[in-house]
């Protein structure tokens, strides 16, 4: 088996989008896909989205599964409306994404909004391994973040989304509701610092620290050598300090609001309203 990993960059929110797949038998899937929206228009479109179909169709793969790492707080994603073009795609996330249904479902009065994630077509253990055709995925959780993260582990490659970024730039943030610095740092020193030295890490998002140039992929080897803020000797008490210290400078990302009750539903938009409308459910804070 050839692996494969296509790579795709929305600069608005700094993520990446992956196709991973098999050149031979032409199976893949798609790993946080982002479905763009400007918060001034209150506007959806679907610029990101296309590169992916555009590729697919190219390279002619079979995409087996849309999967999201987490309920992301930075974009939406674009899962429920690339499986409009991907019909037979399953859209998959990880198990625990019921804890922050049940938690945002509170925050934004979705009083009838189901807790169960029956919004996704699968939802994954810690542990888990399932097939796209021809392609292995074992499912990592990797809470921190958001308590229901995952990262998949595809031949050599390891997907982590906002665990694990570039060595320059360290860590996800894990001061969003349920969130946890220590859960991160046994995440990332006890479960993704014991996959093998050589497998690649392609991260969720690239900041681009300094001005420097578009980078995604290092290894394990490297971020335990010269992760800024997590080596493999970085003790637990260390890590948690200075992530709390450093959680509690940042603002909200700017999509936070409309993003997450968009994502904890599968990326479905709001029903349509008896004007023909959408709506977007935002709390006012005190």
């Amino acid at each position: 088996m050839s692996t494969e990993v296509k790579t795709f960059f929305d600069p608005t929110t700094f993520t990446l989008t992956y196709i991973v797949y098999d050149e031979a038998s032409k199976d893949g899937v798609v790993i946080d896909p982002v479905l763009d929206y400007d918060p001034a228009a209150s506007k959806v479109e679907k610029h990101s989205l296309a590169k992916v179909v555009d590729f697919v169709k190219d390279q002619d793969l079979k995409i087996h599964y849309i999967l999201d790492t987490h309920a992301h707080a930075d974009h939406l994603t674009g899962a429920a409306e690339l499986k409009k073009a991907f019909p037979n795609a399953l859209i998959g996330i990880g198990e625990k994404i019921k804890l922050v249904q049940s938690k945002f479902s509170e925050i934004y009065n979705l009083k009838d909004f189901n807790i169960n994630g029956v919004q996704f077509d699968r939802l994954y253990k810690d542990g888990e391994k399932f097939n796209a055709g021809s392609l292995e995925i074992e499912v990592i959780h990797t809470p921190g973040h958001t308590p229901a993260c995952v990262s998949y582990h595809i031949d050599q490659n390891v997907f982590t989304g906002d665990a694990l970024f570039m060595p320059d730039y360290g860590t996800g943030r894990c001061d969003f509701p349920m969130g946890s610095a220590k859960e991160l740092y046994h995440s990332i020193h006890e479960k993704l610092y014991k996959l093998p030295d050589e497998t690649n890490v392609y991260v969720g998002h690239d900041y681009q620290p300094n001005g420097r140039a578009l980078e995604f992929k290092s290894t394990i080897k490297t971020n335990k050598e010269k992760n800024i803020h997590i080596k493999a000797q970085t003790t637990e008490a260390e890590f948690v300090e200075f992530r709390e210290k450093r959680d509690a400078t940042l603002s909200p990302p700017r999509l936070l609001l409309p993003s997450i009750q968009v994502n904890i539903d599968g990326g479905k938009l709001p029903i349509e309203e008896d004007n023909g409308k959408r709506y977007l459910k935002i709390p006012i804070g005190d």
